[in-house]
């Protein structure tokens, strides 16, 4: 795990949101495509809004998905995909292929296995852009979880997922998708999640789920 720490989250945000920039451009000079997976929630909001105005990434060629989605229709405040089409799928980043996290059906199982088709297409993911809960999730990757076992461990590409807390159904990226992204990053603000991510560090993935990602990634910090 590589930590970065910011004196304020403002200018973790506006770095943050240049080396995405850089990476996905970086990734376009060798391939056709790029993949960028990203969080719902309020914390990266800043981060979208300074990305989807970077004219100099041909956004034409990246696909653009979340890590996680409630089962929710896309009208719901609580919508992850409703976030997106208003912060980052805009502007120069309008462009970009959206790949849903969500289908019209009662039940995310419904739909599973069409979604993770369109993920599949995407892999591995150039860059992967993830949160943390003060409970050590990240994604929809919850201890306590129905599916916790499957999804730190299984070689599947989405899971539904029910957790204690969580009002709806969820769908999520497993960790095996998390892990190989070329380019992995953890955002947090504040210092309950420091303290978090520091009690992750000595936990199983069980315990902690961000502990199956951290090895790889790189975790940006800022207090406030």
């Amino acid at each position: 795990m590589d930590l970065k720490e910011y004196p304020d989250s403002e200018m973790m945000m506006m770095h943050l949101a240049d080396r995405i920039a850089g990476e996905l451009e970086n990734v376009l000079f060798h391939n056709d495509r790029a993949a960028l997976a990203v969080p719902g929630g309020t914390t990266p909001g800043p981060i979208f809004d300074s990305l989807c105005g970077a004219g100099h990434i041909d956004w034409s060629r990246v696909d653009v998905m979340l890590t996680d989605e409630r089962w929710v229709p896309e009208t719901s405040d609580r919508s992850n995909t409703k976030l997106l089409r208003e912060r980052l799928l805009v502007e120069h980043a309008a462009a970009a292929n959206y790949v849903p996290l969500h289908a019209p059906a009662d039940a995310p199982e419904d739909k599973l296995d069409q979604l993770a088709q369109g993920v599949e297409a995407c892999l591995p993911l150039s860059v992967c852009l993830l949160g943390m809960g003060t409970d050590m999730h990240t994604a929809s990757i919850f201890p306590g979880a129905d599916q916790l076992e499957a999804a730190l461990n299984g070689d599947g590409v989405l899971y539904a997922m029910r957790a204690p807390g969580a009002p709806e159904p969820r769908i999520t990226l497993s960790a095996r998708v998390l892990r190989d992204a070329m380019n992995c990053h953890v955002v947090i603000i504040g210092h309950e999640k420091r303290e978090a991510l520091e009690r992750a560090r000595n936990l199983s993935p069980e315990e902690a789920p961000i502990a199956a990602i951290l090895p790889g990634a790189t975790v940006h910090w800022a207090e406030s």
